[in-house]
């Protein structure tokens, strides 16, 4: 098969590499997620300056006509940097949500600001109970008159300390658990009734607890139709786990690259330790590992626009191994490091964190392997 990639999409590679080589260096990272801020909206604007924010979107809302693959070349570079910009919660997601079901009039006033970078939506689907099950909701939003009344709680929402907006899903009907009823709303995060509490995570993002308490929200904000939303929900994940796992292979590529050097200069017995057969073999095993990963990745990424049933397979499959990868190429590469691997201050230890919480992001290894053999 032809996995060459376009012209164009080698010079957004080319540019995004220089971009995070230059100027999201380790220790500027570092000093960034360690900041009151956790992130660096400069570099926000930056992305949107360069037309990247708007690479997956078509022409006719102001992008520049790419798709998943595209996201997929972003991810990839953005996982090489371990860059914590909210681009999977506002590009991916919410854009996402926007591409397959907003309506005339919420395309034209979201997907243009989150193509000039003024406009950051965070995600809002996971709640304390739910246990990867999108169904499983104990957030309500009752119909009243002309709007909506939200109420619940939504548990660790990447990205939300920097969001403007909110993309909720919620129940307007059905049992808690039920398929139907289903249905997902823009929220702007400054409504009354909003309640967050921010906290950093494991791997130097910044999450939220979200609350709704009475939370009103016009009509207009519904995303595509009441209660029949589930299948968008899932859609739009599967096209984040595509996203993610392009990221997790980005960060492998870099953590093995890592070892590898750091085998090299470290001595032991006076000579480097890369000289041990056993540790070579362990290298050529993450090295392996990691090319698994990046083609399972690119078939996820192809499969986004099959059929149902395939595009989940796909993305269940490169969830369970790309997720198997991570963890195998983050332990090892902390192994091989010794002491160093597990200090703040050497970045393998950052590359291990974000590859072990990738493995839970938008279901386990164990829930894709579940959903693998039951679409069988």
């Amino acid at each position: 098969m032809d996995f060459n990639f376009t012209e164009e999409q080698d010079m957004v590679r080319d540019g995004l590499s220089r971009l995070v080589r230059e100027q999201y260096d380790w220790e500027t990272r570092r000093a960034a997620i360690a900041s009151d801020a956790g992130w660096r909206p400069e570099i926000w604007a930056q992305l949107a300056e360069l037309g990247i924010l708007g690479m997956p979107f078509s022409e006719e809302v102001g992008g520049f006509g790419g798709g998943a693959v595209d996201a997929m070349i972003v991810m990839e570079e953005f996982g090489k940097g371990l860059v914590v910009e909210p681009f999977v919660p506002t590009v991916v997601c919410a854009g996402g949500f926007l591409k397959h079901a907003g309506s005339e009039a919420q395309r034209e006033e979201h997907l243009s600001a989150i193509i000039d970078g003024s406009r950051v939506f965070a995600f809002a689907y996971a709640e304390p109970r739910g246990r990867y099950n999108y169904a499983d909701l104990e957030t309500t939003a009752k119909k009243d008159g002309d709007s909506y009344v939200l109420n619940g709680h939504k548990a660790v929402v990447i990205g939300a300390p920097w969001a403007s907006h909110l993309v909720v899903t919620a129940r307007t009907g059905g049992g808690r658990r039920d398929a139907e009823g289903v249905s997902v709303f823009i929220v702007d995060k400054s409504a009354d009734g909003i309640v967050t509490r921010d906290y950093e995570t494991v791997d130097g993002r910044r999450a939220s607890e979200v609350y709704f308490e009475n939370v009103s929200v016009p009509a207009d904000a519904l995303i595509g139709e009441e209660g029949a939303a589930l299948p968008l929900i899932e859609q739009v994940i599967d096209e984040a786990i595509a996203a993610q796992c392009a990221e997790a292979c980005g960060a492998m590529k870099v953590a093995h690259a890592m070892t590898l050097e750091y085998s090299k200069q470290r001595k032991q017995f006076g000579v480097p330790i890369g000289k041990f057969q056993v540790l070579q073999h362990r290298m050529v095993d993450m090295y392996t590992a990691y090319e698994t990963a990046v083609s399972l990745t690119y078939l996820a990424t192809l499969k986004l626009d099959a059929g149902e049933k395939e595009r989940k397979r796909a993305a269940s499959s490169a969830k369970v191994g790309v997720g198997q990868s991570a963890r195998f190429v983050g332990q090892e590469a902390v192994q091989i490091h010794g002491g160093n691997g597990v200090t703040d201050e050497y970045a393998i230890g950052h590359y291990f964190k974000r590859l072990t919480i990738f493995e839970s992001e938008f279901g386990s290894v164990d829930h894709h392997l579940k959903r693998h053999i039951s679409l069988a």
